[in-house]
């Protein structure tokens, strides 16, 4: 007999339980290891080498015998497919891993060796022809078969998880789930590498946890007190959350620890409050055989990623004709068949049965959902596709062999696929569409392309179970979720469940997180001034646009209004009319001053002067209407160069004035020498002088940063200011403090002389109006600094209107006096007597 050595041989001692197994015949064999039943053991201490018929005792789990199914199942399909593989028959192995990693090793040991016996280390005839390896269910079991098939290079399939935790993680931001618990199953440390990897990167996303505990998984009997005991401090601290959701992380057999949570309470078995449970596509609705009649309703509502799958009608037509009398090689059917039904078949060595006895016609269908389900779930699915995949790899490899001309049929292609990992190859490149219409492919990475779907789970109190499909997470087409077609846990009254640590931050509001608190947990504080927040929970507020403006609530952007200083508006209007009314009362001072050309009043202190200190006055009076309107260009450039012109031009007037009235009596001393500079020609250069100096300015002013038509965002909150920018701010205050400089001249000079001796003294009146005329302009800075908008505006017309009033106020209304009402008094005597 010829043997082929694969390993150094070792020696190891596992308990002896029930051999559950699956034969079937072919030319080219599919391994599989089941998780079927799993064994409980006793604490035993090893003082001496255990014997090898030890027994320990095991329970099944009846649902997962679907999966035994669904490998039989593909395997007969593709033998009966003519497109695949017509000439070579598949075959499978099957052996269940009982849940333990010794029990896993024996199996894959078994698969490894001679069909008729165990011999670990050798393959003996060479009669095995084993291909690749479908299973386990659990992440423990697949490490634990890849620890031996990787030595013989066994191709492997593995779907890639990173795809259900995005899809969790976008289950919890659609839902705005941000306040959640965790559990997680712990015995194999993949739990823990969850924690590790998975949950910092929920929490980069905003997720909070109320809590994280991780549960093991029960080893032996006598850990069942401490697991109650840890189960009730668990299910209190579950119950006094304010966590509604809580995602459990766990393995297949996590169903049946979870199964225990409602008995866990004082009151069993019901829970005080809803839960949204998020389960991972490991988990399903699962139930030991002691657990078949517990309560499942604290399931109902629940939302589990499963492996994507489809409705195969062929494979319920499968099921239904499967029984223990026609399934001679099923290795599996007759414990399932008793566990599930609750039965013994009869048995010849022993007497009569107690119970009820098993009669192979029981239906299937008639078994509860977390028994059996007629439909094919999500891990026969994913074995479906295996199975696919290995028969779609080995037909490539053989048309590959055929292209270039080696060997065909059933003893090539045996041959051909010597040694093993040759199908890798093919396994990683294989792409095809199956029965039900999804593609299958592999990655650059070996792993498989598929995604998961959502599935809502529907929990009746009479253990009536259904799964209702409401979204997906495809690595191709993202993550969807239909809210609407899920059914909430009654509790929650078809209403959303929320899962927050406090409520939500209004629009208007924004986040203030609480120190020592997870980020989750915080305050709602107003936006401030001048920001708003238009969505809910938002970390910062934020700014409107320069054309919006925020609400009173301080929820919405609204658009500013268009403003400056308008003909229509009440304060635009009263402006004006006092500039037109203070221009018509000095056309009419100005017409009686003309009327009364040749009295002495009017002819001193120089008529011409006079006459264009009223002008000029006219015409500051009638500028002020140029700041009213909307700004256009032309108007922008006038503004404030006419401005600074005219009221130099008066002022000038005045200081002539001022000047002339000293020098006037200081010629009137006898020897005076000042006569000479008595005249027109003093008023007259001192005028046209200061004139041309501020000029000088405007046109500096225009030709290197002229005014403009300028739009402010800024200065006030609620409106868009159409205003005029001064271009240069450094050369509209030279010109207003050039004409304020002449101002204060005209001040220091006019004050002075009013003492001087006469009837008339013109220069005390100089002085009220100058007086008058200074202190306008003084507060004027101030105010015009401090005020936004048109009304900066206004404040500029209010000075020009009040300056040029106090003028021609105090300067001509005692003149239009004597004129007017005290004409006897017009003459030159009484303009020249000497007071004393």
């Amino acid at each position: 007999m010829a043997c082929e050595t694969r390993i150094v041989q070792c020696t190891f001692y596992y308990p002896q339980l029930p051999l559950h197994k699956y034969h079937q015949s072919g030319d080219l064999i599919i391994g599989g290891i089941a998780y079927y039943a799993g064994n409980v053991a006793s604490e035993m201490l090893f003082m001496e080498e255990p014997l090898p018929t030890l027994t320990e005792p095991f329970v099944i789990v009846p649902k997962h015998y679907q999966h035994i199914t669904a490998l039989a199942f593909t395997v007969k399909y593709i033998n009966e497919n003519l497109q695949i593989l017509p000439n070579i028959t598949l075959g499978f192995h099957i052996y269940d891993s009982y849940g333990s990693s010794m029990r896993t090793y024996h199996a894959t040991m078994l698969l490894l060796s001679s069909p008729e016996r165990f011999t670990p280390n050798y393959l003996c005839d060479n009669k095995k022809n084993l291909i690749a390896v479908v299973g386990g269910l659990d992440a423990k079991i697949s490490i634990d078969m890849a620890t031996l098939l990787n030595n013989y290079k066994v191709p492997q399939m593995v779907p890639h998880e990173a795809v259900q935790y995005e899809g969790i993680l976008s289950l919890l931001l659609h839902f705005r789930w941000t306040w959640i618990g965790v559990i997680v199953i712990d015995d194999d440390g993949s739990g823990e590498r969850f924690l590790q990897t998975v949950l910092p990167k929920f929490s980069q996303s905003g997720i909070c946890y109320a809590f994280i505990k991780r549960i093991s998984t029960l080893s032996s009997f006598a850990e069942i007190n401490e697991m109650l005991e840890d189960g009730a401090k668990l299910h209190n601290e579950v119950m006094s959350s304010k966590a509604n959701v809580v995602l459990f992380y766990g393995e297949s057999n996590s169903m049946f620890i979870l199964r225990w949570f409602p008995y866990f309470s004082e009151h069993p078995p019901s829970l005080p409050r809803g839960i949204v449970w998020i389960m991972t596509a490991e988990m399903e609705l699962t139930s030991m055989v002691y657990q078949k009649d517990w309560e499942t309703e604290i399931f109902h509502g629940a939302l589990s990623f499963t492996i994507q799958s489809k409705n195969l009608p062929e494979f319920k037509t499968f099921v239904e004709g499967r029984n223990p009398s026609n399934t001679k090689e099923d290795g599996f059917i007759r414990d399932f068949w008793q566990q599930a039904f609750d039965c013994v078949f009869p048995d010849p060595t022993v007497g009569d049965v107690k119970g009820n006895v098993c009669t192979g016609v029981e239906k299937l269908e008639s078994l509860p959902a977390p028994f059996f389900e007629m439909s094919m779930s999500g891990h026969s699915y994913c074995i479906y596709n295996a199975v696919y995949a290995i028969a779609h790899a080995l037909h490539d490899m053989s048309s590959s062999r055929v292209k270039h001309g080696a060997m065909e049929g059933r003893r090539g292609l045996k041959h051909q696929i010597q040694p093993l990992w040759q199908l890798h190859h093919f396994l990683k490149s294989v792409s095809f569409n199956n029965s039900s219409g999804d593609k299958i492919s592999f990655d650059q990475y070996g792993e498989l392309v598929a995604g998961f779907d959502v599935i809502n789970w529907i929990v009746s109190p009479n253990q009536t179970f259904h799964r209702v499909k409401v979204g997906r997470t495809d690595p191709r087409q993202g993550f969807t979720i239909d809210g609407d077609a899920i059914t909430w846990y009654s509790w929650f009254n078809q209403s959303q469940p929320l899962s927050l640590c406090t409520e939500r931050c209004h629009p208007g509001f924004r986040k203030k997180v609480k120190e020592g608190e997870p980020f989750c947990c915080y305050d709602c504080i107003p936006c401030p001034e001048g920001k708003f927040s238009a969505q809910e929970d938002m970390n910062d507020c934020s700014k409107c646009s320069d054309e919006e403006y925020p609400n009173k609530n301080q929820d919405v952007c609204i658009p500013k209004d268009i403003s400056f200083l308008s003909y229509n508006e009440p304060l635009g209007m009263s402006l004006a009319c006092s500039a037109l009314s203070f221009s018509y009362i000095t056309a009419l001072v100005l017409g009686t001053f003309m009327k009364h050309h040749n009295t002495p009043i009017v002819k001193a202190n120089n008529r011409d002067v006079t006459y264009t200190l009223l002008i000029s006055l006219l015409l500051c009076f009638l500028c002020a209407l140029l700041f009213i309107g909307r700004p256009e260009k032309v108007t922008c450039l006038l503004r404030q160069t006419a401005f600074g012109i005219i009221f130099s031009v008066a002022v000038s007037c005045v200081l002539a004035k001022t000047i002339t009235v000293v020098l006037a009596f200081m010629a009137t001393k006898p020897g005076s020498r000042m006569r000479k500079w008595v005249g027109k020609r003093l008023t007259n250069s001192i005028v046209v002088s200061c004139c041309l100096v501020q000029v000088g300015l405007c046109i500096l002013w225009l030709g290197s940063s002229p005014p403009f038509p300028d739009v402010d965002m800024h200065s006030v909150a609620k409106e868009v200011v159409l205003e005029c920018n001064e271009g240069s701010v450094t050369m509209f205050y030279c010109v207003l403090g050039y004409m304020s400089f002449l101002a204060i001249i005209s001040f220091t000079v006019a004050f002075l002389a009013r003492k001087l001796p006469d009837s008339f003294n013109e220069a005390k009146f100089i002085t009220f109006s100058m007086l008058i005329f200074c202190s306008v302009w003084l507060s004027f800075v101030p105010t015009y600094l401090s005020t936004k908008g048109k009304y900066m505006v206004a404040v500029e017309i209010f000075s020009i209107l009040a300056s040029s009033a106090g003028l021609l106020g105090c300067i001509f209304a005692p003149k239009c006096y004597i004129i007017l009402w005290r004409p006897q008094l017009n003459n030159r005597e009484y303009l020249i007597r000497n007071k004393a």
